[in-house]
């Protein structure tokens, strides 16, 4: 007779190996500690990449397009994984909010873009309002938070963009980001043994952590100086400041899926999850990324 499940899994938990052999287990999946199929994540994040980074040299608004997108998809990914937690932001103003705040960042700036969060955030009240007053504060609340966390944070990547090297700064973003995941990514999985916060995001080590620095710091440096023509200290800055950032990112979505009680934010992306889950460490890091090439390298 077979061992109840309900025990099997309390033992598995406890010991943390699964009853089935891990080679086994490894032979069809080459990633276990990393939770994906390794060969479908990098190909559909190369095909991804290659796509964003053709559109910025390509034709900036294809870009535009692209990151409005994004902020829809994001945005609808949010809204749909706070069902979970029965929290019901008012659908329409949320996401027209997620459509509308990257274009007007990218047609009249930062302070357009501020004015546009703040009309967001009373549209998602005053619909709102209009319901049930029950949980009303909770449900307008979590429409301004999905509101700061993509559409407000796409919009910094609109004004990195509106710059004659916007293509430039943008590539220097996304690089220094990939440097963040790649570094932490392949220094936690060989050496990682101290958990950096196991209650939220257990495979995150702070081994790991000093790989993501190393990694970031000796990429931004070189980007900055070989993409932007920039002081190398500046791109080092810039790496310090992002990896902060980016783990930062990485953790506050890991908590949002912990608390909502799910693993991913959709199934959109073939060995990824959803968008969200790409986008966690991008969004926090591109406020930064603005914020220090902005007054520290010229516009070439």
């Amino acid at each position: 007779m077979s061992e109840p499940s309900s025990r099997r899994a309390a033992r598995e938990a406890r010991s943390g190996t699964p009853d089935a052999p891990a080679t086994a287990r490894d032979e069809h999946n080459p990633t276990p500690r990393a939770g994906r199929n390794l060969y479908a994540a990098i190909g559909v994040g190369v095909l991804l990449g290659a796509i964003v980074i053709a559109s910025l040299f390509i034709r900036k608004e294809i870009f535009v397009g692209l990151a409005m997108a994004a902020s829809v998809i994001g945005t609808l990914e949010l809204l749909r994984a706070m069902a979970h937690g029965r929290l019901h932001p008012p659908a329409v103003p949320t996401v027209a909010a997620a459509a509308v705040l990257p274009l007007v960042a990218y047609l009249w700036g930062a302070p357009a873009l501020a004015f546009a969060v703040v009309a967001a955030v009373l549209a998602i009240l005053v619909w709102r309002s209009f319901g049930s007053l029950e949980d009303m504060p909770s449900d307008v609340a979590a429409g301004a938070l999905v509101t700061l966390y993509v559409p407000a944070l796409v919009g910094f990547a609109m004004l990195l963009l509106d710059n004659a090297d916007g293509a430039g700064r943008i590539c220097v973003f996304i690089i220094v980001t990939i440097c963040s995941d790649i570094g932490g990514y392949v220094v936690g999985v060989v050496a990682g043994k101290h958990p950096m916060a196991p209650s939220v995001s257990p495979k995150k080590s702070w081994e790991g952590f000093a790989g993501s620095v190393t990694a970031c710091v000796v990429g931004g440096a070189l980007t900055v100086w070989l993409i932007l023509d920039g002081r190398w200290w500046v791109g080092a800055l810039l790496g310090a400041l992002a990896v902060v950032a980016a783990t930062v990112g990485d953790l506050c979505e890991s908590m949002i899926k912990r608390d909502l009680g799910i693993k991913d934010m959709s199934n959109l992306i073939p060995g990824h999850g959803g968008l969200m889950d790409r986008l966690d460490s991008l969004l926090l890091v591109v406020p930064v990324a603005w914020a220090v090439l902005t007054p520290l390298v010229a516009v070439k």
